[in-house]
C-alpha cells in the first residue's frame, strides 16, 4: 500500500487525536459540518494523510475541534512548507503563542512579580522537567 504524502504529519496526527476525543460530544461528520467543509470526507483525508489543510480552513477547523487556532496554524504552516520553513515563516510574522502559553507566561509573571526573568540553566531545567526532559 502506497504512503500517503502527509501520513506522518503531526497534523495527521492531531486531528486523528481530536476527533478521537471529541467522540463523546460530536461525531466527525458534525466536526466536519462545523468546519464548512463541502466535502464530509475530507476529515478522513487529513486524518490519514492523503490531504493537506488549506490555511483558510485552519480557523474554522479549529473552532470545530475546539483547539487553538495558533497551535493549527504551526501544525498546519509545518505540513504545508516542512519544518524548517514553518520556523522562517514565525520568525517573520512572529511566534504564534497559544492560550496555553499565555497561561504559562502569566504565571511566570505573576511568580516573578513581574521583574523580567532571564532564562537561566537551572530555570530551563525545571521546565523541562516538568516534561519530563
Amino acid at each position: 500500500m502506497p504512503k500517503k504524502p502527509y501520513e506522518d504529519t503531526r497534523l495527521a496526527k492531531f486531528i486523528s487525536q481530536r476527533i478521537m476525543e471529541l467522540r463523546p460530544r460530536k461525531s466527525q461528520t458534525e466536526i466536519a459540518i462545523e468546519a464548512g467543509f463541502l466535502s464530509r470526507n475530507m476529515l478522513s483525508m487529513l486524518k490519514s494523510g492523503a490531504s493537506k489543510l488549506p490555511l483558510d480552513r485552519v480557523p474554522s477547523l479549529a473552532k470545530a475541534l475546539d483547539c487553538d487556532p495558533a497551535y493549527l496554524l504551526r501544525l498546519t504552516l509545518e505540513q504545508i512548507e516542512g519544518d524548517t520553513a514553518a520556523e522562517a515563516l514565525m520568525d517573520i510574522m512572529g511566534t504564534a503563542v497559544t492560550e496555553n502559553e499565555k497561561a504559562w507566561l502569566h504565571e511566570i509573571r505573576a511568580a516573578s512579580d513581574n521583574t523580567n526573568p532571564r532564562m537561566t540553566a537551572r530555570s530551563r531545567a525545571s521546565i523541562r522537567a516538568i516534561f519530563g526532559k
